[in-house]
């Protein structure tokens, strides 16, 4: 596939016009929240360009503009702090006080909100990151389930809680409580999902927040403004745009941010939390780099490592922090595997989000293109050959994934995150090779290892383990299920994501303690039954 087939994939201007192809209503946002209110925006804005480009009768691919944003700027910034500072009100304000019961009750109120805008989110995905139309629901429908499972696992963390303890003498309850404000960052591959595994967590915790759109991905926030605004308590959320090197400092620096999640790049997030006056005060929940790896050992299901490396390293064009991006396959087998690597890939489907069984999409920014060709070019100066034929051909925003083989450490892609449609291959002979990889890594997220040996499985897991906080056995890397712990040692992740360790990741463990005498007693007796407190309380919730 050439240049001008990859170009004649994209829609063309005559198309679009006529309803040949699907398209987008602009969504131009000129409001934000803060304080609880629909703030009208007048200033200047950013624009959005989709990820799918139109073909022109020029004959050039221009990407669509399909909306815009409120640029934001310090002011804007420091009034959305204030609010959430002003909400939270050192820990007395409506929603950290309130119970555990009454916050769920107003997620259940902003969920059955969201839930309206299905399609309208869906659309907005596949038009923004270029994300396919079937994958666009799913994202959606998995973070509904994800906020609803969280209510049901606060729920039970506030019933394991709502019992009193009697140790040495001492009558305790022991609850978990909000920590502060809270600085919400999510990236742009997931800029739904990934953004709310933090947030709801964080809000139904009783924080008060500050979200941050990803650049790409921003518009569908403005079609959740109206749910945010009827179920939360005024400052409980609100936006911030702008760029990030001028407002985020500024949130930062005021010492009044007490949580920092962000979905990103260890450097920035290195930089952001020396930002803080007090670092020792800042909670930081991060999900970072990675550079997963699948090992695969001369015993292994060639046909299930295949599909698996396959899903794994190309699902959504590999912008996934879990996909494998760096296939160590051993010698005895690699020429075997190699080929019916490029076999499987070249039976993948290019086009447009909404085409029919689509796998691989346009990307989101051209500078992701020209990125993913200098790492191309490096490994060919450097040895490495692109074993499919059309591997690395683009035009506009669509890029062919290309298989590179063989790679080393003279290479970018040996250590580099490339975040995009390439795959890289390395042979080895000596378990001890693929190992070391894994050890002498900067990141630490996942590995998958493909053998049918008990031994080997038993003989690699051990030191893995010790390495990465998942290993996969035959299988891909993945995030979910989303009640198993999502984190990652070295410079992958900081804090544990799932749907029960996100709740504890935004809380701190508080609680009252009285000598067990009468009269303790009956003081906490009566502040019970008479409900005097919300925090001392043995109601259950069902």
């Amino acid at each position: 596939m050439d240049d001008a087939e990859l170009r004649a994939l994209f829609p063309s201007e005559t198309d679009l016009a006529g309803g040949a192809s699907p398209m987008i209503t602009p969504v131009h946002q000129r409001r934000t929240l803060i304080g609880g209110e629909l703030v009208p925006w007048t200033g200047r804005t950013v624009p959005v360009l989709s990820a799918i480009c139109a073909r022109h009768a020029d004959g050039r691919l221009r990407q669509l503009e399909i909306g815009s944003y409120p640029s934001g700027g310090a002011a804007e910034a420091a009034s959305a702090l204030n609010a959430a500072v002003a909400a939270y009100d050192q820990g007395r304000g409506p929603w950290p006080t309130m119970t555990a019961g009454e916050r769920i009750g107003c997620m259940q109120v902003f969920v059955s909100r969201m839930a309206k805008h299905r399609d309208a989110i869906a659309e907005l995905l596949m038009f923004e990151i270029g994300k396919s139309r079937a994958d666009s629901e799913k994202e959606f429908d998995r973070t509904i389930d994800y906020i609803r499972a969280t209510i049901e696992a606060l729920k039970a963390l506030d019933n394991e809680n709502s019992r009193f303890h009697l140790v040495e003498g001492t009558i305790g309850q022991i609850r978990r409580t909000p920590l502060g404000v809270v600085l919400c960052m999510g990236p742009y591959n997931y800029p739904l999902n990934e953004t709310f595994a933090t947030l709801i967590p964080a809000l139904i915790m009783g924080n008060t927040v500050l979200l941050k759109p990803p650049r790409f991905g921003a518009l569908i926030f403005d079609v959740l403004l109206d749910a945010f605004q009827a179920a939360f308590p005024k400052g409980v959320v609100n936006m911030v745009y702008g760029p990030g090197s001028e407002v985020v400092p500024l949130l930062l620096e005021s010492g009044q941010v007490n949580a920092l999640t962000l979905i990103g790049s260890s450097r920035v997030a290195d930089h952001l939390k020396k930002l803080h006056p007090k670092v020792n005060r800042l909670r930081a929940i991060l999900g970072l780099d990675a550079k997963n790896a699948a090992i695969v050992l001369p015993d292994a299901d060639i046909d299930l490592a295949v599909r698996e490396c396959l899903l794994g390293a190309l699902s959504f064009n590999g912008q996934r922090c879990t996909a494998l991006k760096m296939l160590i396959v051993h010698e005895q087998i690699v020429e075997t595997f190699t080929r019916r690597f490029v076999q499987e890939l070249d039976k993948l489907v290019l086009g447009m989000p909404w085409h029919e069984g689509v796998s691989i999409t346009p990307v989101p920014d051209l500078n992701k293109v020209r990125y993913m060709a200098d790492l191309l070019a490096d490994a060919q100066a450097h040895g490495a050959q692109i074993l499919n034929r059309r591997g690395g051909v683009s035009a506009g925003t669509l890029f062919y994934p290309a298989v590179v083989y063989p790679v080393t450490e003279a290479m970018k892609l040996y250590r580099e995150e490339q975040f995009g449609p390439i795959v890289p291959i390395m042979p080895f002979a000596d378990i001890e090779t693929a190992l070391d990889y894994v050890v002498t890594s900067d990141h630490g997220q996942q590995v998958s290892i493909f053998t049918s040996s008990p031994d080997e499985v038993g003989r690699l897991v051990d030191p893995l383990v010790n390495q990465v906080c998942r290993v996969n056995i035959n299988c891909q890397c993945q995030r979910g299920p989303d009640v198993f712990p999502f984190t990652g040692r070295k410079d992958s992740a900081e804090g544990t994501l799932s749907v029960t360790d996100a709740l504890r990741s935004f809380s701190i463990r508080s609680m009252i303690a009285a000598k067990q005498t009468e009269a303790s007693k009956a003081l906490l007796r009566d502040v019970v039954q008479q409900r005097r407190s919300k925090f001392v309380s043995t109601d259950f919730l069902f």
